[in-house]
């Protein structure tokens, strides 16, 4: 059965990968179980973006996990969209705001989380956490708790 929304990326005979930062190339399509809560999660573990000071690559795993709402995000779509921080300039806490920031106004979902799990530079690993809710609904209630639970059994980070 094919989606109502026209989907470009998925399937395509050429690949067209973003040279900068571009939340057009997300695409969407539609959820057949919205009567039912379900999570969807990337891993995302070849994520780089750019130091916006120094310039230098940064690298890390993206966990990108979610309960939709009427749309859902296409995965190759999503690869080109995360793909176009390669060259972006923005810190670490920032990355994961604005990936946030652009799925929710994508797809309007109840309830997202991401965490980035950057590699170390200069001896320290950061790894930045944000979660969203929708408002006025239990979502943003479980988003609070989430938030300040999300952290209690933290991973040994003398593996990266």
């Amino acid at each position: 059965m094919k989606s109502k929304e026209p989907l470009t990326k998925l399937g395509s005979a050429v690949t067209n990968y973003p040279a900068e930062y571009d939340p057009s190339v997300l695409e969407t399509f539609e959820n057949k179980h919205t009567g039912n809560d379900y999570f969807v999660k990337f891993n995302c573990p070849e994520f780089t973006s750019l130091c916006p000071i120094t310039g230098q690559p940064d690298f890390a795993t993206l966990y990108i996990s979610y309960i939709p709402g009427k749309k859902m995000v296409e995965s190759k779509s999503l690869k080109l969209y995360l793909f176009s921080f390669r060259n972006h300039g923005a810190f670490h806490e920032d990355c994961v705001n604005v990936i946030m920031h652009d799925l929710i106004k994508l797809m309007d979902p109840k309830y997202i989380e991401i965490w980035g799990k950057f590699l170390p530079r200069g001896g320290i690993s950061i790894d930045p956490y944000c979660n969203y809710g929708k408002p006025d609904t239990e979502y943003e209630d479980i988003a609070t708790y989430r938030l300040m639970n999300h952290d209690l059994y933290p991973e040994k980070t003398d593996n990266r």
